[in-house]
């Protein structure tokens, strides 16, 4: 696949949304209708404004925000195909930078001098990529100025030159900017319009020298990234939340969300929720417009977990009063702020209403709070869900689930491990279906084992792979099955656990793998935990029933269920596993990658001489661990302290040493002052 192909169609589509300058509407129904294509919901908004045009740099955005990589090649398809473009539709994007969906509308149609302002920009921007003459010079510094000025522009707007002529127009979102920073090529702020050109011409005057060896600024920004971009995938799905909600006070506002296909949220005079970069700012505008007593911790946890923590697809359970439920639905779109009149309730989520009328609630008394995430009870949300199954649905919903797909080569660009390493991994996975994968702090076991099973799967599908973690308190009652307390604590009731409730959903599809991953298994008493079902995971062994110890009912561990067990090889407060658990298990040792060609890239592309120096004496730390008769090599230091870094500075990598190595040199060598001193010297000097 050719990386940067995207630079001609995007230039090309640039000339052609240019035409459509005094036709903005025709624009935003083009973008609204490759949406609708694809399926997507087009809820772009401005303080919940309904608008009849669209700026091109929002247009631009509509393709370079949070959607996967198929929907963005299909809407480039359909953009081609509106725009009549020649250029290929590209199926890689490396070096693109992308908005924040939640800020991805740059203006609309209440502020024209705004979205003028961002049409002159555009137009201007194209001309002088053309003809740097100093008229057009001028003109552009002095709109790219205003635009700056904007509220919710600032570095939104490098991008957007960027996306439309990557070859004059440096993008400096985060990534960019601090990899500048650290080959001191630029400052660490937004600069203003004469100094961002200067910025310009003087990198592009340094394309392919030894201080700037780049050949062009896509090539530059896709080297930002720790892990390039033309692999990166989506987001890790994230499991379906369950939502208890009241619509207003004893959910007056019931009927009018129903019919309307909508939920919301009051606490209008703070304005718009996604102004607010965390709990806290929510709490002191709440203090500050509404006279609340208390710490308002609760109205600001709602507001907060409404506008960035529910999710499309979650489900919401309506509630009336303290005992009965009166809807269910699916969450339909993301957060938007729509003022009303009285500015009483005008935080909203689009929701596909599927159930309406009375239910008694199954458990106890409900929660008094307006929104609830009830998701960890697991058992309560069953009971929920479970007044509903006589139900036809009001309005059915697909709820399939597409979950984005991931392979082999995908499993080794994030792990680091060869695929000889690999191979071994999957055929004792395939050959023993248990296996316990054990190795030094850091060195990525968790990381691995979920993408082992995402790769194994063939797509990250979070419904076949649970992870648990054992401790000292998890019993067979958590495990498999045991007498609880209920929710009323009133009585007692017998409770599946986990495991129990994971061998049932696979056993109904055989078909497919599932993956149980155990994290810390050696912290558990395995044989406590695992009672008479200790026997029924052995390969030759699955498939036979024993009946259970509360229930009675009978059980079998289905051929489809793989487990994997994790164990730190560090810690000295855990007593050697049994010979029983070892017996059932096979054992994989992971050890550092510092050596491994997948680590090697990304310690190159940062490009910094002081992360270099850092890992060569980590791994020297290393050598002297193994070596030490009281340690071994169960204790070295693994990469994963190093991994996930967006970017490298001296601050960055002292703070990795202070905090998270040298405290672990203390107590593996709690009786040597002399050695934790020489070897914390060591490091720290490396960076200077």
């Amino acid at each position: 696949m050719e990386k940067f192909v995207w630079e001609n169609f995007y230039h090309e589509l640039a000339d052609k949304v240019l035409l459509l300058k005094n036709d903005r509407h025709r624009l935003l129904e083009i973008a609204k209708n490759g949406y609708t294509n694809l399926g997507l919901p087009f809820i772009y908004n401005w303080n919940g404004h309904d608008f009849q045009f669209m700026d091109p740099f929002t247009f631009f955005g509509t393709i370079n925000r949070g959607i996967k990589w198929d929907n963005k090649i299909n809407l480039l398809r359909y953009y081609k195909q509106v725009f009549e473009l020649k250029s290929i539709v590209p199926e890689d994007f490396s070096g693109i930078p992308v908005f924040n969906n939640m800020q991805s509308w740059l203006s609309c149609d209440e502020e024209i001098e705004r979205a003028d302002t961002l049409w002159e920009l555009f137009e201007t921007a194209i001309h002088y990529s053309e003809n740097t003459d100093e008229l057009i010079k001028n003109r552009f510094i002095d709109l790219y100025n205003r635009a700056i000025s904007m509220n919710k522009i600032s570095y939104n707007i490098t991008m957007g030159l960027f996306w439309i002529r990557s070859e004059s127009f440096v993008n400096l979102d985060s990534n960019n900017r601090h990899k500048l920073v650290n080959m001191g090529l630029c400052n660490n702020y937004l600069p203003k319009g004469e100094e961002y050109l200067k910025l310009c011409e003087k990198l592009k005057s340094l394309l392919g020298t030894p201080e700037f060896p780049y050949n062009s600024f896509s090539e530059f920004s896709d080297s930002a990234y720790p892990v390039p971009s033309s692999i990166k995938e989506p987001e890790d799905p994230r499991e379906t939340h369950y939502w208890m909600y009241s619509a207003g006070p004893n959910s007056e506002k019931w009927e009018e969300y129903y019919d309307k296909g909508i939920m919301g949220i009051g606490f209008g005079d703070i304005g718009d929720l996604t102004s607010y970069n965390s709990q806290n700012d929510i709490v002191n505008a709440l203090k500050e417009k509404y006279d609340i007593k208390g710490s308002a911790k609760n109205n600001s946890l709602a507001l907060k977990q409404f506008s960035k923590d529910m999710k499309i697809g979650d489900v919401i359970f309506v509630k009336r009063g303290n005992s009965e439920i009166i809807g269910r639905g699916i969450v339909d779109s993301d957060y938007y702020y729509k003022k009303q009149d009285n500015n009483d309730y005008p935080h909203f989520r689009k929701v596909k209403w599927i159930n309406k009328g009375s239910w008694g609630h199954p458990w106890g008394k409900i929660i008094l709070k307006t929104l609830t995430d009830v998701t960890k009870y697991t058992d309560y949300c069953k009971r929920l869900t479970s007044i509903f199954d006589e139900d036809e649905p009001v309005d059915p919903v697909d709820t399939d689930i597409t979950y984005p797909k991931y392979n082999k080569q995908q499993f080794l660009n994030e792990v680091f491990i060869s695929e000889g390493q690999y191979k071994v991994l999957t055929d004792i996975l395939e050959m023993k279906k248990n296996i316990i994968i054990e190795g030094a702090p850091g060195v990525g076991k968790t990381f691995a084992a979920t993408r082992l099973a995402y790769s194994i799967i063939g797509e990250k599908d979070i419904d076949r792979v649970m992870m648990i973690q054992f401790h000292q308190s998890y019993s067979y009652e958590d495990f498999i099955e045991g007498l609880k307390p209920s929710l009323d604590s009133q009585s007692f009731e017998l409770r599946r656990g986990v495991f129990l409730d994971f061998c049932e959903k696979a056993s109904e599809d055989e078909d497919n793998k599932y993956f149980f991953i155990i994290d810390e298994i050696n912290r558990g008493n395995i044989s406590k935990i695992f009672g008479e079902l200790f026997m029924l995971i052995e390969k030759d062994k699955r498939g036979k029933e024993l009946r259970l110890l509360y229930s009675g009912d009978k059980f079998s561990v289905p051929k489809n269920v793989y487990i994997i067990g994790l164990m730190n090889t560090a810690d000295r407060s855990l007593a050697m596993i049994d010979y029983a658990l070892r017996r059932r298990f096979s054992f994989y040792e992971m050890k550092p990658a510092f050596d491994s060609d997948g680590f090697k890239a990304y310690l190159d592309s940062f490009d910094s001489q002081a992360f270099n120096n850092l890992i060569s004496n980590v791994k020297g730390l290393n050598e002297d661990i193994a070596s030490d008769e009281s340690l071994g090599e169960g204790f070295m230091i693994g990469h994963s302290y190093f991994c996930s870094l967006t970017y490298v500075d001296e601050d960055v990598l002292s703070n990795i040493i202070e905090y998270e190595l040298i405290p672990l040199l203390k107590e593996y060598w709690f009786d040597n002052n002399s050695k934790v001193m020489t070897w914390s010297d060591r490091l720290r000097r490396s960076i200077r």
